[in-house]
């Protein structure tokens, strides 16, 4: 239960983040709003999950969750910039959050 709430933190994050992004430096009301209630939101979440997982494994898990969704969705659907390297990048990080579960980080 504790990872399903780890990631849908991560997704609450990159809500979150996309928010932040159509806020416009808090110039715009509702992405504004949008940011914090998906900020409190996602934080709320890893804070319950971080009861019962290692610290370390799940904060990289929430962040890698939130770094690759959002730069996914900048690239798709925000008119980012694609490249192979930021794909390799990308990949990168799955593989590295992958591999601390892996190296026994989670329950």
């Amino acid at each position: 239960m504790a990872w399903i709430l780890v990631i849908v933190a991560g997704l609450f994050e990159v809500a979150m983040a996309l928010c932040l992004k159509a806020g416009k430096g808090f110039s715009e009301l509702w992405p504004s709003v949008g940011f914090l209630v998906f900020a409190v939101t996602s934080f709320g979440l890893l804070n319950m999950a971080l009861r019962t997982l290692d610290v370390g494994t799940a904060y990289a898990v929430w962040v890698g969750i939130g770094a690759v969704g959002t730069a996914a969705l900048g690239m798709l659907v925000m008119g980012d910039q694609v490249s192979a390297l930021k794909i390799a990048a990308l990949v990168c990080i799955i593989v590295g959050v992958v591999g601390l579960n892996l190296a026994g980080g989670g329950h």
